[in-house]
Order: structure tokens, then C-alpha cells, then sequence
């Protein structure tokens, strides 16, 4: 059974504009309303994982990779939503997380999680091994030993592989996503002056050193695998700054790729791209679009304005403060913003709520946020929104609810939040 996405290389060998989302995120909001538009759309959904949410030893999600494909198998399966509808990948598998061990320590760390990966069913799989490691040598990391890196863990997700195969002969083969330049998981730390391109000559030098090393090493079939080449197309997000997609600059990389049938570019960081700029990626070859951030962004700015409902609406004894509760808890656990996050005290308490690089996502599906955010759902189904106060602070949400596209229940409103950020995506890559 050939995987989805080598068809939908087949496709755009064939002159059809066609490209893949990539929705990286655990957020339960998010991938429940990306199952549920893949069933109403009846086209395949992309969710991945990256290696810092999800891996052998928990991850920040608490889950490892068995656990988070369960999870959303058990979604889907309460959606109604096919095993074959359903892609997951994992991103930045490598030894991200291990970067203060040494070479054989987080390479054996690596190797495992990228086995457990493809062991329970995960069927793309980002092979990043871009990033330095305790005894690595000063200077920018060789091609040559990226490469070898990757092949390492080729063989270990194979090797999962070949286990789930023994199990379930009808499992789909994994696919594998390559690349030296890559950006961090959750886009800049801080934004740039001038955002370079990948140069074509370090793309031809990626793709030939993993030929020559995975020949090496006894895997050349292994290049048959590889569907995509990670490069920076000239995309990037800060705290309030997107680079936008320009054709004209990425010209030459994009041109580079006719050499190589069969393979694409994934773009990671295309959160808040324009629609326009999105759709001409996907024209000019970069058909996987990595979006995260702007997802959880999307659903932080519709909890907002459902809260600034529930001010007018609701006693305020009653009232769920979901900001507020949302900003004392990211004080009371600062670990997963305050190195991000530069400026004064009122810098700082303005990029925990409206940074693009949405650190708010880290914080979410913590119990107490989320005691808050379905007590401010309950409170807009005692005192229901009226039809003017929607079209005030979420008019795109009042054309669907009027159009009977929506349901105007604050759940829905939420989750139309995050699918108004998928729109976007959809329009891209169809036809």
C-alpha cells in the first residue's frame, strides 16, 4: 500500500497542484477539529508530534509514542474517523532533547525514540540530527555527520517497522523527511533582520551526502523513502513578526528541486503565512506545511473573545477569568516561556498572551486552565451569546453560525477558532 503522501507525489508529478498540512500539535483541541474536518472533507489529515511533546521517557505531554498514537486513535475512532483517513508523523526525532549528552549516550537515546516511533505506527517521520551534542567539536556540524546520524536512525525506525509489520502485515511503510537546515521546534526566539534562503547548493549537498552514507552503511534503498528535504524557504515567525513566503527570493532554491524527482520541500514555521503566500509555496514545491503555534494561537484568541463575552454576559461571581487563570499559572511555572521571552515586566506579561510563538500552548491542557475553560464554556450555555455580541468579537464565527454552518455553542466557537487557521492550509494545497 503505497503512503499517502508518495501519492500525493505521484499527483504533483503529473502537473496537480496538491500539498499536505502538517498539524504539529498535542493539543486536544486541535486534534479533534482536524479529525472531524478530515472526515467532513474526506481527505487524508497529517497530525504530528515533535520529540520534546512526545517521546520514550514522557515527553512534556507525559505521553510516549504508543500512548499519543492511542490517544488519537481512540479520537478518531469516537469521530468516526478511519484508520486510513490519519497520518501521524513525528518531528525533530533525533537527539533534541539530549543535546547536553554526548554523542553515544544521545544517539542511543534517539535511536530508541525514533524506533518507538515507527514501532507504533507512525508513518512519517522527520529525521533531524542537525543539532550539536555535548562532545561534538566547535563550529557548524558536517553534512557528513548529519547524514550518518540520520542513517543510524533510519536503521533504528525500520527496525520498529519491521516489528509492527509482523504484527499488522497491512501497516503502511514509513516515509522520511531529511534536512540540515532546520529550523527550532516553535519558530524564533527572537526575529531576525534578514531571514537567508537555503542555498541551492546546500540542498544538492543534503540530498547527496545521505545518498553517498546511506550507501555507505548498507541502506541505499533507504533514499527510495525519502519524500522531503527540510529548507528555509525565507519563513519565520517572532514574538510579533512573520516573514512573509517571497517567490522571487526563494527562486532559485525552489528551481533546484526539478533535479530531484519524487522529493519535496517541507516548510516548518509557516505559522501565520498569508493564504496567498501559502498557496504559492505549495506551486513552487513546498508541499508539506508545518503549522503549530498558530493553531494553539487561533484557539488562545477565540477563548479570549469568549471571555470578553462572559464579561458582559455572566454575574461576576460566576465567571470562569480564563486570562487571568491562564497568566497566574504561566507565572507560577515559568520554564516554558521565560527563556523566549525578552523585555520589562510589561513586555513580558504582553508576549505570555499575544507572542506568535504562543507559549500558552505549553499551558492549556494543564488542569486548572482547563477547569476554566469549560467553566467558561458552561457559563455561555447558561447566558447564551446573542447574534450582535458574536458578530462584535468573532465576526468570521458569525457567518458560519448564521449561514447554519456552525453551532453557535461556545465549544464549537473555540474549535472554529483553530479551524479558521486550517482554512488557510486547505485552501493551499487544493487543486
Amino acid at each position: 500500500m503505497k503512503h499517502p503522501i508518495q501519492e500525493m507525489m505521484d499527483m504533483r508529478s503529473r502537473g496537480i497542484h496538491c500539498g499536505i498540512p502538517s498539524y504539529c500539535s498535542a493539543n486536544e483541541f486541535v486534534i479533534e477539529i482536524a479529525l472531524r474536518r478530515a472526515r467532513e472533507r474526506e481527505i487524508p489529515v497529517l497530525i504530528e508530534a515533535t520529540a520534546n511533546q512526545v517521546n520514550q521517557f514522557g515527553g512534556y505531554t507525559g505521553m510516549c509514542p504508543k500512548g499519543f498514537y492511542e490517544r488519537v486513535r481512540t479520537m478518531a475512532d469516537r469521530l468516526g474517523v478511519s484508520e486510513e483517513m490519519i497520518i501521524l508523523g513525528g518531528d525533530h526525532l533525533g537527539p533534541l532533547t539530549w543535546q547536553n549528552l554526548r554523542e553515544e549516550e544521545a544517539m542511543a537515546n534517539a535511536q530508541e525514540l525514533v524506533y518507538q516511533y515507527a514501532r507504533a505506527g507512525f508513518t512519517k517521520l522527520h529525521l533531524d540530527t542537525s543539532m550539536k551534542v555535548a562532545d561534538d567539536p566547535e563550529g557548524m556540524l558536517s553534512t557528513e555527520t548529519i547524514a550518518r546520524r540520520g542513517a543510524a536512525l533510519y536503521r533504528a525506525a525500520m527496525r520498529g517497522y519491521a516489528e509492527l509489520l509482523s504484527e499488522k502485515p497491512a501497516a503502511v511503510r514509513p516515509v522520511f523527511v531529511i534536512g540540515s537546515e532546520v529550523p527550532i521546534p516553535g519558530g524564533a526566539q527572537e526575529a531576525e533582520d534578514t531571514l537567508a534562503v537555503t542555498k541551492p547548493e546546500a540542498f544538492r549537498d543534503t540530498v547527496a551526502t545521505y545518498s553517498r552514507v546511506f550507501a555507505q552503511e548498507g541502506l541505499a534503498d533507504g533514499m527510495k523513502d525519502v519524500v522531503a528535504v527540510v529548507v528555509q524557504p525565507g519563513v519565520e515567525f517572532g514574538d510579533d513578526q512573520v516573514f512573509l513566503y517571497e517567490h522571487e527570493a526563494a527562486q532559485e532554491l525552489t528551481a533546484a528541486l526539478k533535479e530531484f524527482p519524487g522529493v519535496c520541500f517541507e516548510g516548518h514555521s509557516t505559522d501565520f503565512q498569508s493564504r496567498s503566500c501559502l498557496r504559492d509555496m505549495v506551486a513552487d514545491g513546498i508541499a508539506i506545511l508545518k503549522v503549530g503555534p498558530a493553531l494553539t494561537f487561533g484557539l488562545r484568541e477565540t477563548l479570549f473573545a469568549l471571555s470578553m463575552m462572559e464579561d458582559e454576559l455572566v454575574p461576576e461571581e460566576k465567571r470562569a477569568h480564563f486570562p487571568q487563570v491562564l497568566e497566574k499559572t504561566m507565572l507560577e511555572n515559568p520554564e516554558n516561556w521565560r527563556k523566549h521571552y525578552h523585555g520589562d515586566g510589561r513586555q513580558l506579561a504582553l508576549a505570555r498572551k499575544y507572542s506568535f510563538s504562543d507559549r500558552c500552548r505549553y499551558y492549556i491542557g494543564l488542569p486548572q486552565v482547563t477547569e476554566s475553560i469549560n467553566r467558561l464554556f458552561e457559563n455561555l450555555r447558561e447566558y447564551p451569546i446573542p447574534m450582535n455580541m458574536l458578530h462584535q468579537y468573532l465576526p468570521f464565527a458569525f457567518e458560519r453560525v448564521q449561514s447554519g454552518e456552525i453551532s453557535p455553542d461556545p465549544r464549537e466557537l473555540a474549535l472554529d477558532g483553530i479551524a479558521e487557521v486550517m482554512r488557510d492550509y486547505e485552501y493551499a494545497v487544493s487543486e
